[in-house]
């Protein structure tokens, strides 16, 4: 791997880890670099999840002020997380990837949809908030549904677990953001886990994606922290259609 190869890896890295913090999908941006230069889809999705976990860790660490008060809703939704990310990487590991190859733009686009129509989907669960201070079992349901997906490829889980949030939790956005990073943590930790044991990983693209996602975490928390509500969740809708465009061409 030359310089210029090593220096744009860790740059894609960067701006993975700030979009990973501040919407989500950056793996759109690690794992075509990836496969530019040369590692397989398998390898580049392994790899680039491996690398980007502590790039999901700064993020998350960056937002700590915003995670105040929410132990017990992340306690139990980070048991489905968890869950749900190392189903996803088994899957990555015995499936074709065609499996969810037409599955995952849809997904996505869903996502988008939730995230616009969240005020008033929140509004109308108000009583199910009173009676489930965790969501409930739909909420946890979808949580790990989102880590299945998440463990297999990863990008927009963010966008996916935003909408679930706020439709189950009357709370500021940015907390729910927060709560986010902190779910997809645990989603690509677990899922990681299991590659580092089962899958082969190229640790010097990891490595690379990892020191830049890092930086990049802690830019996204600066840049995100800013962000009003209604222009959060307009970046948010808007790299999520992007994503499932790029997925789609």
């Amino acid at each position: 791997m030359s310089f210029l190869e090593a220096l744009a890896i860790a740059g894609a890295g960067l701006v993975a880890g700030t979009i990973n913090t501040i919407v989500g999908s950056g793996s759109l941006i690690t794992f075509p670099t990836l496969l530019a230069f040369g590692f397989s889809p398998v390898v580049a999705n392994v790899s680039n999840t491996v690398g980007l976990v502590p790039g999901s860790l700064s993020g998350a660490v960056a937002y700590r002020s915003e995670l105040r008060g929410q132990r017990p809703r992340l306690l139990v939704l980070g048991a489905a997380s968890v869950t749900g990310g190392i189903v996803g990487a088994v899957l990555l590991l015995v499936l074709p990837g065609s499996v969810f190859r037409h599955v995952v733009p849809a997904l996505i686009l869903a996502a988008c949809v939730l995230v616009a129509l969240q005020p008033r989907l929140s509004a109308r669960l108000a009583q199910n908030r009173d009676r489930h201070a965790h969501g409930g079992p739909v909420l946890f349901g979808s949580v790990f549904l989102a880590g299945v997906y998440g463990g297999y490829f990863g990008a927009a889980q963010g966008v996916i677990l935003v909408s679930l949030l706020g439709i189950f939790f009357a709370d500021h956005l940015q907390r729910l953001n927060a709560a986010k990073n902190v779910l997809a943590l645990l989603v690509n930790g677990a899922a990681a886990l299991l590659f580092m044991v089962f899958a082969h990983v190229a640790w010097d693209a990891a490595g690379l994606v990892a020191a830049g996602s890092v930086v990049g975490g802690q830019v996204g928390g600066v840049l995100g922290r800013r962000l009003p509500a209604p222009l959060l969740r307009g970046v948010i809708i808007a790299v999520g259609v992007a994503a499932a465009v790029a997925l789609l061409a």
